[in-house]
């Protein structure tokens, strides 16, 4: 069996300025189209997701929901952890690890570096940094969600949102 994980970078986000912190940093009307633009895209690809697990941080969260949204996957089925905000690459793989093994199509919203670096550690990338509202593609051949690890995916795609 062939299991799927989408590493999204969230769109873009307004100016760090205008915020007390930068947790709470939300999505900018430039990146709430991005995200949807996105969220097209990967539908005409054929993506379904079987689970959504984003970034408590609302720029993230905003960017999982409007994904959501053009996938037809509920908002309210969206899980959400604080781990994936400025948890370093080891809180991805522990989100990963942790996954039901009836999903085959999982959905991560982050932020780089994190998310850079996270594909870059399962599927030997050189991905530099990922532009906002990118989305990775790894593969896993035959791995149960739990034996994730460094460099057992296959990288598959990187997509970016399109100017239309």
């Amino acid at each position: 069996m062939t299991r799927y994980l989408y590493i999204v970078r969230h769109a873009t986000a307004e100016d760090s300025i205008s915020f007390f912190k930068d947790f709470e940093r939300e999505l900018s009307a430039y990146g709430k189209s991005e995200a949807t633009r996105m969220g097209r895209f990967l539908h005409t690809k054929g993506l379904v997701p079987d689970l959504l697990i984003s970034s408590s941080a609302p720029r993230a969260f905003q960017t999982a929901q409007l994904l959501g949204e053009q996938l037809g996957y509920s908002k309210d089925k969206i899980q959400s952890t604080r781990d994936l905000y400025d948890g370093g690459p080891r809180s991805y793989i522990n989100t990963v690890n942790r996954v039901p093994e009836n999903c085959t199509h999982l959905m991560i919203i982050g932020h780089n570096p994190d998310a850079s670096y996270f594909s870059d550690y399962l599927a030997n990338t050189d991905i530099d940094s990922m532009v906002k509202g990118g989305v990775i593609t790894i593969a896993f051949e035959n791995l149960q969600w739990n034996e994730v690890s460094a460099e057992t995916g296959k990288f598959i795609s990187y997509d970016t949102p399109p100017n239309f």
